[in-house]
């Protein structure tokens, strides 16, 4: 279990970019692979093995594990936006529409809020409408594994992820003890709940 801060890139290995195989010794690193991908600027949870049945367990569009993200998104969703994500959204560039998610709004702020908590040194420069423009928070559940697919629901709705963290895979959810660029083993129990697959989606 590996808490991937933002900035690098999942990848083994990158001429120009920093990778998350940095942040693991050389003995680890030459083993270990990552079992599925996080954008450069999202954080959180990231699983590493050196099974490929673990991998194959997880990542197969058969059975995927269930992803549980928390972000920050301009803009503000409609029921009938709601509605569209938890039954499954039309993307851009996609035959099929994704398979039904669960999203839950937590909080609604204003940018300025935003950029207080996240970037608090940076001077804000932008004009009134957007330190007004509205914010909100919430933890979607997904049940697939599109590129960038968390993003492109949002930019569906017309709302852009500013933040986005995933807090949970298969049921196991990020030990928030680890801080940015640290890692554990993963407990037998967690391993099990990963392995049994039993996921309702």
């Amino acid at each position: 279990m590996f808490n991937k801060p933002q900035g690098c890139i999942t990848a083994r290995s990158d001429e120009l970019q920093r990778t998350v195989m940095e942040y693991f010794p050389k003995e680890l690193a030459d083993e270990l692979f990552p079992v599925g991908r996080l954008d450069k600027d999202t954080e959180g949870l990231l699983l590493f093995t050196n099974d490929g049945q673990f991998d194959q367990r997880l990542m197969h569009p058969r059975h995927h594990a269930p992803k549980r993200y928390y972000l920050f998104a301009t803009g503000e969703l409609s029921a009938q936006a709601i509605e569209r994500i938890e039954c499954g959204q039309e993307l851009t560039g996609e035959e099929k529409p994704t398979k039904g998610a669960r999203i839950t709004i937590t909080e609604r702020i204003k940018y300025e809020e935003f950029e207080k908590r996240f970037n608090p040194r940076k001077r804000f420069r932008d004009n009134e409408f957007n330190r007004n423009r509205p914010v909100f928070a919430a933890e979607l559940e997904i049940y697939e594994g599109r590129k960038h697919q968390v993003k492109r629901m949002m930019l569906a709705e017309g709302c852009r992820v500013i933040y986005l963290k995933r807090i949970e895979i298969g049921g196991v959810k990020l030990d928030e003890s680890l801080k940015p660029g640290e890692y554990r083993k993963l407990t037998e129990s967690e391993y099990d709940t990963l392995m049994s697959g039993d996921w309702k989606n």
